[in-house]
Protein backbone atom coordinates (compact mmCIF):
# COMPACT_ATOMS: atom_id res chain seq x y z
CA UNK A 1 0.00 0.00 0.00
CA UNK A 2 1.27 3.48 -0.87
CA UNK A 3 -0.71 5.57 1.64
CA UNK A 4 -0.59 5.54 5.42
CA UNK A 5 -3.70 5.54 7.57
CA UNK A 6 -3.67 9.35 7.68
CA UNK A 7 -3.34 9.54 3.88
CA UNK A 8 0.32 10.59 3.88
CA UNK A 9 2.90 9.19 1.43
CA UNK A 10 6.54 8.42 2.17
CA UNK A 11 7.45 6.76 -1.14
CA UNK A 12 6.57 7.88 -4.63
CA UNK A 13 5.88 4.89 -6.91
CA UNK A 14 6.21 5.54 -10.63
CA UNK A 15 4.50 2.74 -12.58
CA UNK A 16 5.58 2.58 -16.25
CA UNK A 17 3.11 0.20 -17.82
CA UNK A 18 3.31 -1.54 -21.20
CA UNK A 19 -0.49 -1.41 -21.43
CA UNK A 20 -0.22 2.35 -21.95
CA UNK A 21 2.70 2.36 -24.41
CA UNK A 22 5.12 0.05 -26.18
CA UNK A 23 8.09 -1.45 -24.39
CA UNK A 24 10.52 0.78 -26.28
CA UNK A 25 8.57 3.82 -25.06
CA UNK A 26 8.54 2.42 -21.51
CA UNK A 27 12.32 1.99 -21.57
CA UNK A 28 12.82 5.49 -22.97
CA UNK A 29 10.47 6.96 -20.33
CA UNK A 30 12.43 5.13 -17.63
CA UNK A 31 15.67 6.70 -18.87
CA UNK A 32 14.07 10.14 -19.11
CA UNK A 33 12.61 9.97 -15.58
CA UNK A 34 15.89 8.63 -14.25
CA UNK A 35 17.76 11.62 -15.70
CA UNK A 36 15.17 13.98 -14.22
CA UNK A 37 15.40 12.40 -10.76
CA UNK A 38 19.20 12.40 -10.85
CA UNK A 39 19.25 16.06 -11.86
CA UNK A 40 16.99 16.92 -8.91
CA UNK A 41 19.24 14.90 -6.56
CA UNK A 42 16.69 12.18 -5.84
CA UNK A 43 17.85 8.59 -5.40
CA UNK A 44 15.49 5.82 -6.52
CA UNK A 45 15.11 2.05 -6.69
CA UNK A 46 14.14 0.41 -9.98
CA UNK A 47 12.66 -2.96 -10.87
CA UNK A 48 11.24 -4.62 -13.98
CA UNK A 49 8.21 -6.83 -14.53
CA UNK A 50 8.07 -9.89 -16.82
CA UNK A 51 5.74 -7.96 -19.15
CA UNK A 52 8.39 -5.28 -19.73
CA UNK A 53 7.01 -2.61 -17.38
CA UNK A 54 9.18 -0.62 -14.99
CA UNK A 55 8.73 0.64 -11.41
CA UNK A 56 10.71 3.54 -9.93
CA UNK A 57 10.50 3.98 -6.15
CA UNK A 58 11.49 7.38 -4.68
CA UNK A 59 11.63 7.15 -0.84
CA UNK A 60 11.24 10.41 1.13
CA UNK A 61 12.51 11.39 4.58
CA UNK A 62 9.49 13.61 5.27
CA UNK A 63 6.01 12.38 4.44
CA UNK A 64 3.87 14.42 2.03
CA UNK A 65 0.12 14.51 1.62
CA UNK A 66 -1.70 12.31 -0.85
CA UNK A 67 -2.71 15.38 -2.87
CA UNK A 68 0.91 16.50 -3.22
CA UNK A 69 2.03 13.01 -4.23
CA UNK A 70 -0.76 12.73 -6.79
CA UNK A 71 0.12 16.14 -8.23
CA UNK A 72 3.78 15.22 -8.61
CA UNK A 73 3.05 11.86 -10.24
CA UNK A 74 0.52 13.39 -12.65
CA UNK A 75 3.06 16.06 -13.55
CA UNK A 76 5.65 13.37 -14.23
CA UNK A 77 3.03 11.66 -16.39
CA UNK A 78 3.08 14.72 -18.66
CA UNK A 79 6.74 13.93 -19.35
CA UNK A 80 6.32 10.15 -19.67
CA UNK A 81 3.25 8.91 -21.61
CA UNK A 82 3.64 5.34 -20.29
CA UNK A 83 3.39 6.45 -16.63
CA UNK A 84 0.23 5.18 -14.92
CA UNK A 85 -0.73 7.62 -12.11
CA UNK A 86 -3.63 5.51 -10.80
CA UNK A 87 -1.76 4.01 -7.77
CA UNK A 88 -1.46 7.53 -6.33
CA UNK A 89 -4.98 8.56 -7.36
CA UNK A 90 -6.69 6.19 -4.91
CA UNK A 91 -5.95 6.84 -1.23
CA UNK A 92 -7.74 3.71 -0.02
CA UNK A 93 -6.69 1.07 -2.55
CA UNK A 94 -3.54 2.55 -4.13
CA UNK A 95 -0.85 -0.15 -4.18
CA UNK A 96 2.20 -1.31 -6.13
CA UNK A 97 3.81 -4.68 -6.85
CA UNK A 98 7.22 -4.56 -5.10
CA UNK A 99 10.41 -6.42 -6.21
CA UNK A 100 10.17 -10.15 -5.69
CA UNK A 101 6.38 -10.28 -6.00
CA UNK A 102 4.72 -12.85 -8.21
CA UNK A 103 3.48 -11.34 -11.46
CA UNK A 104 0.00 -12.16 -12.73
CA UNK A 105 1.39 -13.27 -16.10
CA UNK A 106 4.00 -15.53 -14.50
CA UNK A 107 7.45 -14.82 -13.15
CA UNK A 108 8.49 -12.25 -10.55
CA UNK A 109 9.34 -8.56 -10.27
CA UNK A 110 13.12 -8.38 -10.82
CA UNK A 111 15.18 -5.82 -8.93
CA UNK A 112 17.43 -3.82 -11.29
CA UNK A 113 19.17 -1.66 -8.68
CA UNK A 114 21.89 -3.63 -6.82
CA UNK A 115 20.56 -4.98 -3.54
CA UNK A 116 23.08 -3.15 -1.32
CA UNK A 117 22.40 0.15 -3.10
CA UNK A 118 18.66 -0.36 -2.81
CA UNK A 119 18.97 -1.09 0.91
CA UNK A 120 20.98 2.13 1.41
CA UNK A 121 18.53 4.26 -0.59
CA UNK A 122 15.50 2.91 1.26
CA UNK A 123 17.25 3.37 4.60
CA UNK A 124 18.63 6.90 4.15
CA UNK A 125 15.78 8.19 1.92
CA UNK A 126 15.68 11.55 0.08
CA UNK A 127 15.67 14.95 1.82
CA UNK A 128 12.93 17.54 1.31
CA UNK A 129 15.32 19.87 -0.55
CA UNK A 130 15.59 17.36 -3.40
CA UNK A 131 11.79 17.25 -3.66
CA UNK A 132 11.75 21.05 -3.94
CA UNK A 133 14.22 20.80 -6.84
CA UNK A 134 11.92 18.27 -8.53
CA UNK A 135 8.94 20.62 -8.17
CA UNK A 136 10.99 23.42 -9.72
CA UNK A 137 11.90 21.22 -12.69
CA UNK A 138 8.22 20.28 -13.11
CA UNK A 139 6.94 23.86 -12.82
CA UNK A 140 5.32 23.95 -16.32
CA UNK A 141 3.54 20.65 -15.79
CA UNK A 142 2.35 21.63 -12.30
CA UNK A 143 1.05 24.94 -13.64
CA UNK A 144 -0.82 23.15 -16.43
CA UNK A 145 -2.41 20.75 -13.95
CA UNK A 146 -3.54 23.66 -11.78
CA UNK A 147 -5.11 25.42 -14.79
CA UNK A 148 -6.90 22.21 -15.81
CA UNK A 149 -8.20 21.78 -12.26
CA UNK A 150 -9.58 25.34 -12.20
CA UNK A 151 -11.26 24.91 -15.57
CA UNK A 152 -12.81 21.66 -14.39
CA UNK A 153 -14.11 23.38 -11.24
CA UNK A 154 -15.54 26.21 -13.34
CA UNK A 155 -17.31 23.76 -15.65
CA UNK A 156 -18.66 21.83 -12.68
CA UNK A 157 -19.93 25.05 -11.07
CA UNK A 158 -21.58 26.12 -14.33
CA UNK A 159 -23.21 22.70 -14.72
CA UNK A 160 -24.47 22.84 -11.12
CA UNK A 161 -25.92 26.32 -11.65
CA UNK A 162 -27.64 25.23 -14.86
CA UNK A 163 -29.05 22.15 -13.13
CA UNK A 164 -30.40 24.24 -10.25
CA UNK A 165 -31.98 26.73 -12.67
CA UNK A 166 -33.54 23.92 -14.68
CA UNK A 167 -34.87 22.28 -11.54
CA UNK A 168 -36.33 25.56 -10.28
CA UNK A 169 -38.06 26.20 -13.60
CA UNK A 170 -39.44 22.68 -13.74
CA UNK A 171 -37.70 21.79 -17.02
CA UNK A 172 -35.69 18.70 -17.62
CA UNK A 173 -32.02 19.52 -18.12
CA UNK A 174 -30.40 18.13 -21.23
CA UNK A 175 -27.09 16.37 -21.39
CA UNK A 176 -24.47 18.62 -22.97
CA UNK A 177 -21.85 16.83 -24.99
CA UNK A 178 -18.35 18.24 -24.81
CA UNK A 179 -16.45 17.94 -28.06
CA UNK A 180 -12.81 17.11 -27.60
CA UNK A 181 -9.94 16.67 -29.99
CA UNK A 182 -7.74 13.96 -28.47
CA UNK A 183 -5.69 13.66 -31.69
CA UNK A 184 -5.27 9.87 -31.92
CA UNK A 185 -2.35 10.28 -34.33
CA UNK A 186 -0.45 12.38 -31.80
CA UNK A 187 -1.23 9.72 -29.20
CA UNK A 188 0.17 7.05 -31.50
CA UNK A 189 3.31 9.15 -31.98
CA UNK A 190 3.73 9.42 -28.20
CA UNK A 191 2.90 5.85 -27.14
CA UNK A 192 3.36 3.71 -30.26
CA UNK A 193 -0.12 2.21 -29.78
CA UNK A 194 -2.75 2.62 -32.50
CA UNK A 195 -6.19 1.43 -33.58
CA UNK A 196 -5.60 -1.97 -35.16
CA UNK A 197 -9.04 -1.91 -36.75
CA UNK A 198 -7.97 1.12 -38.80
CA UNK A 199 -4.27 0.43 -39.38
CA UNK A 200 -3.29 -3.14 -40.18
CA UNK A 201 0.43 -2.80 -39.42
CA UNK A 202 3.09 -0.56 -37.91
CA UNK A 203 3.96 0.67 -41.38
CA UNK A 204 0.46 2.02 -42.04
CA UNK A 205 0.27 3.61 -38.59
CA UNK A 206 3.56 5.46 -38.90
CA UNK A 207 2.68 6.63 -42.42
CA UNK A 208 -0.54 8.10 -41.00
CA UNK A 209 1.49 9.89 -38.33
CA UNK A 210 3.95 11.21 -40.94
CA UNK A 211 1.08 12.41 -43.14
CA UNK A 212 -0.31 14.27 -40.14
CA UNK A 213 3.02 15.97 -39.44
CA UNK A 214 3.49 16.82 -43.13
CA UNK A 215 0.01 18.39 -43.22
CA UNK A 216 1.07 20.50 -40.23
CA UNK A 217 4.06 21.73 -42.32
CA UNK A 218 6.71 20.09 -40.15
CA UNK A 219 10.21 19.43 -41.44
CA UNK A 220 12.04 16.13 -41.30
CA UNK A 221 14.44 17.62 -38.73
CA UNK A 222 11.52 18.48 -36.47
CA UNK A 223 10.23 14.92 -36.82
CA UNK A 224 13.65 13.52 -35.85
CA UNK A 225 13.80 15.86 -32.86
CA UNK A 226 10.31 14.77 -31.81
CA UNK A 227 11.30 11.10 -32.06
CA UNK A 228 14.12 11.81 -29.62
CA UNK A 229 11.78 13.75 -27.32
CA UNK A 230 8.02 13.48 -26.75
CA UNK A 231 7.21 11.29 -29.80
CA UNK A 232 9.20 8.21 -28.87
CA UNK A 233 6.25 6.06 -29.90
CA UNK A 234 6.97 6.91 -33.54
CA UNK A 235 10.55 5.75 -33.03
CA UNK A 236 9.18 2.53 -31.51
CA UNK A 237 7.06 1.99 -34.63
CA UNK A 238 10.24 2.15 -36.71
CA UNK A 239 12.39 0.03 -34.41
CA UNK A 240 15.93 -0.13 -35.78
CA UNK A 241 14.91 0.96 -39.31
CA UNK A 242 14.33 4.65 -38.60
CA UNK A 243 17.49 6.00 -40.24
CA UNK A 244 16.87 4.05 -43.44
CA UNK A 245 13.09 4.40 -43.80
CA UNK A 246 12.34 7.86 -42.40
CA UNK A 247 13.68 9.89 -45.40
CA UNK A 248 11.84 7.67 -47.88
CA UNK A 249 8.53 7.66 -46.03
CA UNK A 250 8.77 11.38 -45.28
CA UNK A 251 9.10 12.08 -49.02
CA UNK A 252 5.98 9.96 -49.66
CA UNK A 253 4.08 11.83 -46.92
CA UNK A 254 5.01 15.21 -48.39
CA UNK A 255 4.00 14.12 -51.89
CA UNK A 256 0.68 12.73 -50.65
CA UNK A 257 -0.05 15.90 -48.64
CA UNK A 258 0.78 18.13 -51.62
CA UNK A 259 -1.56 16.10 -53.81
CA UNK A 260 -4.38 16.37 -51.30
CA UNK A 261 -3.83 20.14 -50.99
CA UNK A 262 -3.95 20.64 -54.76
CA UNK A 263 -7.18 18.61 -54.96
CA UNK A 264 -8.85 20.65 -52.22
CA UNK A 265 -7.67 24.01 -53.64
CA UNK A 266 -7.57 23.66 -57.46
CA UNK A 267 -7.85 27.41 -58.07
CA UNK A 268 -5.35 28.57 -55.47
CA UNK A 269 -3.81 31.89 -56.42
CA UNK A 270 -0.10 31.73 -57.33
CA UNK A 271 0.76 34.69 -55.12
CA UNK A 272 -1.12 33.42 -52.07
CA UNK A 273 1.23 32.61 -49.21
CA UNK A 274 0.70 30.91 -45.89
CA UNK A 275 1.04 32.67 -42.56
CA UNK A 276 3.75 30.95 -40.54
CA UNK A 277 4.39 32.88 -37.35
CA UNK A 278 4.92 29.85 -35.13
CA UNK A 279 6.64 26.50 -35.34
CA UNK A 280 3.33 24.64 -35.25
CA UNK A 281 0.85 24.05 -38.04
CA UNK A 282 0.07 27.30 -39.93
CA UNK A 283 -3.30 28.62 -40.98
CA UNK A 284 -4.19 29.60 -44.55
CA UNK A 285 -5.57 32.96 -45.58
CA UNK A 286 -9.24 33.17 -46.46
CA UNK A 287 -8.74 35.05 -49.72
CA UNK A 288 -9.82 38.57 -50.63
CA UNK A 289 -9.29 41.17 -53.31
CA UNK A 290 -7.02 40.17 -56.17
CA UNK A 291 -3.49 41.46 -56.27
CA UNK A 292 -2.60 44.22 -58.68
CA UNK A 293 0.42 44.66 -60.86
CA UNK A 294 1.46 47.77 -58.92
CA UNK A 295 2.14 45.98 -55.63
CA UNK A 296 5.06 47.42 -53.68
CA UNK A 297 8.30 45.51 -53.65
CA UNK A 298 9.42 43.29 -50.78
CA UNK A 299 12.17 45.72 -49.57
CA UNK A 300 9.68 48.58 -49.45
CA UNK A 301 7.26 46.43 -47.45
CA UNK A 302 10.00 45.56 -44.93
CA UNK A 303 10.93 49.23 -44.64
CA UNK A 304 7.26 50.15 -44.13
CA UNK A 305 6.91 47.51 -41.39
CA UNK A 306 10.05 48.80 -39.67
CA UNK A 307 8.73 52.36 -39.75
CA UNK A 308 5.35 51.22 -38.42
CA UNK A 309 7.09 49.35 -35.60
CA UNK A 310 8.77 52.61 -34.59
CA UNK A 311 5.41 54.36 -34.59
CA UNK A 312 3.84 51.45 -32.70
CA UNK A 313 6.33 51.43 -29.82
CA UNK A 314 6.75 55.22 -29.63
CA UNK A 315 3.21 56.53 -30.14
CA UNK A 316 0.49 53.98 -30.79
CA UNK A 317 1.17 51.81 -27.71
CA UNK A 318 0.65 54.81 -25.45
CA UNK A 319 -2.62 55.64 -27.19
CA UNK A 320 -3.89 52.09 -26.88
CA UNK A 321 -3.10 52.06 -23.15
CA UNK A 322 -5.95 54.56 -22.72
CA UNK A 323 -8.42 51.93 -23.98
CA UNK A 324 -8.20 49.99 -20.70
CA UNK A 325 -8.15 46.21 -20.70
CA UNK A 326 -9.22 46.10 -24.36
CA UNK A 327 -6.10 48.08 -25.18
CA UNK A 328 -3.87 45.08 -24.42
CA UNK A 329 -5.69 42.99 -27.01
CA UNK A 330 -5.56 45.87 -29.50
CA UNK A 331 -1.79 46.16 -29.03
CA UNK A 332 -1.29 42.54 -29.93
CA UNK A 333 -3.76 42.76 -32.81
CA UNK A 334 -1.73 45.54 -34.48
CA UNK A 335 1.39 43.44 -33.88
CA UNK A 336 -0.21 40.51 -35.68
CA UNK A 337 -1.14 42.83 -38.56
CA UNK A 338 2.50 43.88 -38.92
CA UNK A 339 3.65 40.27 -38.63
CA UNK A 340 1.32 39.21 -41.46
CA UNK A 341 2.52 42.17 -43.54
CA UNK A 342 6.13 41.05 -43.24
CA UNK A 343 5.25 37.40 -43.85
CA UNK A 344 3.02 38.00 -46.89
CA UNK A 345 5.11 40.95 -48.18
CA UNK A 346 2.11 43.12 -48.91
CA UNK A 347 0.36 46.08 -47.31
CA UNK A 348 -3.10 44.93 -48.49
CA UNK A 349 -4.26 42.26 -46.05
CA UNK A 350 -7.25 39.99 -46.62
CA UNK A 351 -6.85 38.02 -43.41
CA UNK A 352 -10.00 36.64 -41.82
CA UNK A 353 -11.06 36.95 -38.18
CA UNK A 354 -10.40 33.26 -37.55
CA UNK A 355 -6.81 33.56 -38.77
CA UNK A 356 -6.25 36.51 -36.44
CA UNK A 357 -7.96 34.53 -33.67
CA UNK A 358 -5.45 31.68 -34.05
CA UNK A 359 -2.56 34.15 -33.99
CA UNK A 360 -3.85 35.84 -30.81
CA UNK A 361 -5.30 32.82 -29.01
CA UNK A 362 -8.77 34.41 -28.82
CA UNK A 363 -12.21 33.77 -30.23
CA UNK A 364 -13.04 35.00 -33.73
CA UNK A 365 -16.05 36.91 -32.36
CA UNK A 366 -13.67 38.91 -30.18
CA UNK A 367 -11.48 39.68 -33.20
CA UNK A 368 -14.50 40.85 -35.19
CA UNK A 369 -15.28 43.27 -32.37
CA UNK A 370 -11.66 44.48 -32.03
CA UNK A 371 -10.91 45.19 -35.71
CA UNK A 372 -13.29 48.19 -36.09
CA UNK A 373 -11.98 49.60 -32.81
CA UNK A 374 -8.38 49.25 -33.98
CA UNK A 375 -9.26 50.91 -37.27
CA UNK A 376 -10.79 53.84 -35.39
CA UNK A 377 -7.88 54.40 -32.99
CA UNK A 378 -5.00 53.64 -35.38
CA UNK A 379 -5.05 57.21 -36.77
CA UNK A 380 -5.12 56.06 -40.39
CA UNK A 381 -2.62 53.20 -40.15
CA UNK A 382 -5.31 50.53 -40.71
CA UNK A 383 -8.14 51.24 -43.15
CA UNK A 384 -10.76 48.87 -44.48
CA UNK A 385 -11.04 49.20 -48.26
CA UNK A 386 -13.35 46.31 -49.11
CA UNK A 387 -15.98 44.35 -47.22
CA UNK A 388 -15.75 40.57 -47.26
CA UNK A 389 -18.28 38.60 -49.28
CA UNK A 390 -18.68 34.85 -49.65
CA UNK A 391 -15.31 33.21 -49.22
CA UNK A 392 -13.42 36.50 -49.07
CA UNK A 393 -12.48 38.31 -45.87
CA UNK A 394 -12.49 42.04 -45.25
CA UNK A 395 -9.58 43.73 -47.02
CA UNK A 396 -7.47 46.26 -45.11
CA UNK A 397 -4.86 48.72 -46.34
CA UNK A 398 -1.93 49.33 -43.99
CA UNK A 399 -0.01 52.55 -44.57
CA UNK A 400 2.13 55.13 -42.78
CA UNK A 401 0.11 58.34 -42.29
CA UNK A 402 1.76 61.65 -43.11
CA UNK A 403 1.74 62.86 -39.50
CA UNK A 404 3.88 59.89 -38.41
CA UNK A 405 6.48 59.97 -41.19
CA UNK A 406 8.95 62.24 -39.42
CA UNK A 407 8.73 60.30 -36.16
CA UNK A 408 9.30 57.03 -38.00
CA UNK A 409 12.38 58.41 -39.76
CA UNK A 410 13.92 59.91 -36.61
CA UNK A 411 13.75 56.70 -34.58
CA UNK A 412 16.18 53.81 -34.98
CA UNK A 413 14.85 50.49 -36.16
CA UNK A 414 14.72 47.81 -33.45
CA UNK A 415 16.34 44.44 -33.76
CA UNK A 416 14.26 41.33 -33.30
CA UNK A 417 11.09 39.80 -34.71
CA UNK A 418 7.68 41.22 -33.92
CA UNK A 419 5.21 38.61 -32.66
CA UNK A 420 1.53 38.31 -31.99
CA UNK A 421 0.71 35.93 -29.12
CA UNK A 422 3.18 33.06 -29.15
CA UNK A 423 1.55 29.74 -28.18
CA UNK A 424 3.06 29.61 -24.69
CA UNK A 425 1.32 32.88 -23.77
CA UNK A 426 -2.06 31.37 -24.54
CA UNK A 427 -1.67 29.86 -21.06
CA UNK A 428 0.34 32.62 -19.34
CA UNK A 429 -1.77 35.53 -20.62
CA UNK A 430 -1.33 38.80 -22.52
CA UNK A 431 0.29 40.64 -19.61
CA UNK A 432 3.05 38.03 -19.44
CA UNK A 433 3.52 38.35 -23.21
CA UNK A 434 3.93 42.13 -22.91
CA UNK A 435 6.43 41.74 -20.08
CA UNK A 436 8.42 39.11 -21.97
CA UNK A 437 8.48 41.31 -25.08
CA UNK A 438 9.71 44.25 -23.01
CA UNK A 439 12.61 42.17 -21.71
CA UNK A 440 13.33 40.53 -25.07
CA UNK A 441 13.34 43.68 -27.21
CA UNK A 442 14.70 46.14 -24.67
CA UNK A 443 17.95 47.97 -25.37
CA UNK A 444 19.17 46.89 -21.92
CA UNK A 445 18.03 44.56 -19.16
CA UNK A 446 15.05 46.38 -17.59
CA UNK A 447 13.98 46.51 -13.97
CA UNK A 448 10.41 45.95 -12.84
CA UNK A 449 9.90 49.72 -12.74
CA UNK A 450 11.15 50.06 -16.31
CA UNK A 451 8.76 47.34 -17.47
CA UNK A 452 5.81 48.95 -15.67
CA UNK A 453 6.61 52.26 -17.35
CA UNK A 454 7.09 50.73 -20.80
CA UNK A 455 4.10 48.37 -20.79
CA UNK A 456 1.62 50.51 -18.88
CA UNK A 457 0.76 47.56 -16.61
CA UNK A 458 0.44 48.04 -12.86
CA UNK A 459 3.47 47.00 -10.86
CA UNK A 460 1.47 44.54 -8.77
CA UNK A 461 0.09 42.65 -11.77
CA UNK A 462 3.47 42.77 -13.46
CA UNK A 463 5.23 41.32 -10.39
CA UNK A 464 2.91 38.32 -10.28
CA UNK A 465 3.46 37.48 -13.96
CA UNK A 466 7.21 37.99 -13.71
CA UNK A 467 7.36 35.61 -10.75
CA UNK A 468 5.36 33.03 -12.68
CA UNK A 469 7.68 33.24 -15.70
CA UNK A 470 10.70 33.06 -13.40
CA UNK A 471 9.31 29.86 -11.87
CA UNK A 472 9.01 28.44 -15.41
CA UNK A 473 12.67 29.43 -16.01
CA UNK A 474 11.72 31.73 -18.91
CA UNK A 475 13.41 34.73 -17.31
CA UNK A 476 15.78 35.34 -14.43
CA UNK A 477 16.62 38.24 -12.16
CA UNK A 478 20.23 39.39 -12.19
CA UNK A 479 21.37 42.33 -10.04
CA UNK A 480 17.85 43.75 -9.93
CA UNK A 481 17.23 43.51 -13.68
CA UNK A 482 15.41 40.91 -15.75
CA UNK A 483 17.05 38.76 -18.43
CA UNK A 484 15.79 36.15 -20.89
CA UNK A 485 16.88 32.56 -20.21
CA UNK A 486 18.04 31.55 -23.68
CA UNK A 487 18.20 27.84 -22.86
CA UNK A 488 14.44 27.61 -22.25
CA UNK A 489 12.68 26.94 -25.55
CA UNK A 490 9.24 28.53 -25.81
CA UNK A 491 8.03 25.84 -28.23
CA UNK A 492 8.94 23.02 -25.87
CA UNK A 493 7.44 24.95 -22.95
CA UNK A 494 4.22 25.44 -24.93
CA UNK A 495 4.05 21.68 -25.47
CA UNK A 496 4.50 21.03 -21.75
CA UNK A 497 1.86 23.60 -20.80
CA UNK A 498 -0.66 22.25 -23.29
CA UNK A 499 -0.77 25.44 -25.36
CA UNK A 500 0.20 23.66 -28.57
CA UNK A 501 -2.70 21.20 -28.25
CA UNK A 502 -5.07 24.09 -27.53
CA UNK A 503 -3.93 25.87 -30.69
CA UNK A 504 -4.29 22.74 -32.79
CA UNK A 505 -7.82 22.21 -31.49
CA UNK A 506 -8.71 25.79 -32.43
CA UNK A 507 -7.25 25.34 -35.93
CA UNK A 508 -9.16 22.07 -36.40
CA UNK A 509 -12.41 23.66 -35.24
CA UNK A 510 -12.00 26.61 -37.60
CA UNK A 511 -11.17 24.34 -40.54
CA UNK A 512 -14.42 22.46 -39.98
CA UNK A 513 -16.36 25.73 -39.71
CA UNK A 514 -14.79 27.04 -42.95
CA UNK A 515 -15.60 23.78 -44.73
CA UNK A 516 -19.22 23.96 -43.56
CA UNK A 517 -19.48 27.60 -44.67
CA UNK A 518 -18.00 26.87 -48.09
CA UNK A 519 -20.37 23.94 -48.52
CA UNK A 520 -23.31 26.21 -47.67
CA UNK A 521 -22.14 28.75 -50.23
CA UNK A 522 -21.83 26.08 -52.90
CA UNK A 523 -25.40 24.96 -52.22
CA UNK A 524 -27.08 28.36 -52.02
CA UNK A 525 -25.18 30.82 -54.22
CA UNK A 526 -26.73 31.40 -57.68
CA UNK A 527 -24.56 30.66 -60.72
CA UNK A 528 -22.99 33.63 -62.47
CA UNK A 529 -25.18 35.00 -65.30
CA UNK A 530 -23.67 36.60 -68.37
CA UNK A 531 -25.19 39.65 -70.10
CA UNK A 532 -27.02 37.86 -72.89
CA UNK A 533 -28.80 35.71 -70.29
CA UNK A 534 -30.21 38.84 -68.71
CA UNK A 535 -31.32 40.68 -71.93
CA UNK A 536 -31.61 39.78 -75.63
CA UNK A 537 -32.06 42.89 -77.86
CA UNK A 538 -33.65 40.84 -80.67
CA UNK A 539 -36.50 39.65 -78.49
CA UNK A 540 -39.40 42.02 -77.87
CA UNK A 541 -40.00 41.67 -74.15
CA UNK A 542 -42.62 44.44 -73.93
CA UNK A 543 -46.23 44.25 -75.19
CA UNK A 544 -48.64 47.18 -75.38
CA UNK A 545 -52.36 46.62 -75.49
CA UNK A 546 -54.17 47.76 -78.68
CA UNK A 547 -55.89 51.15 -78.64
CA UNK A 548 -59.30 51.20 -80.30
CA UNK A 549 -60.00 54.90 -79.74
CA UNK A 550 -58.33 56.94 -82.52
CA UNK A 551 -58.48 60.13 -80.46
CA UNK A 552 -56.69 58.48 -77.54
CA UNK A 553 -54.04 57.07 -79.87
CA UNK A 554 -53.34 60.52 -81.36
CA UNK A 555 -53.06 62.02 -77.89
CA UNK A 556 -50.51 59.42 -76.81
CA UNK A 557 -48.45 60.03 -79.93
CA UNK A 558 -48.59 63.77 -79.27
CA UNK A 559 -47.31 63.32 -75.72
CA UNK A 560 -44.60 60.97 -76.94
CA UNK A 561 -43.46 63.53 -79.51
Amino acid sequence: MLHNVDGSVRTLALDLDTSKARKAVVDDDARRLADLLNTAGLAYVEDQSPSGGRHLYVPLQEAITAAEARQLVEALGRRAPSLDPSPHQNVVHGCIRVPGSVHKSGGHQMLITPLTDAYGILTQRNPATALVALRKALAPELYRLEQDRRRAQARAAAATTALQAATASGTRPGVASVARNDSPLRGAARTGRYDTSRYASDSEARMAVLNHFAACHWSVDQVRAGMAGPFTGLAALYGTKAERLLPLEWAKAQAWTATRTSIKNPARRPRETTAHNFNTSPTSLTGGSPSSSSDPSAPSIHQLVNDLENVLYAILDQRLQDQGRVGISLRFLIRSVLAYMRTNQTNVLDVGCRTFAVALGKDHVTIARLLPTLEAVSAGILTRIDRGRGRNADTYLVQLPHQFEQAARDLTWRKGKIHAIRPVFRVLGDVAALAYEGIERGCHSPTTTDLARATGISRRALTDHLARMEALQMIRRHHGTWEIVATTGLVELADRLGATEDREQQITRYRKERAAWHAWLDRHLLPHLVEHELYDPEVDEYWQPPINDEHQRQRLLWHAA
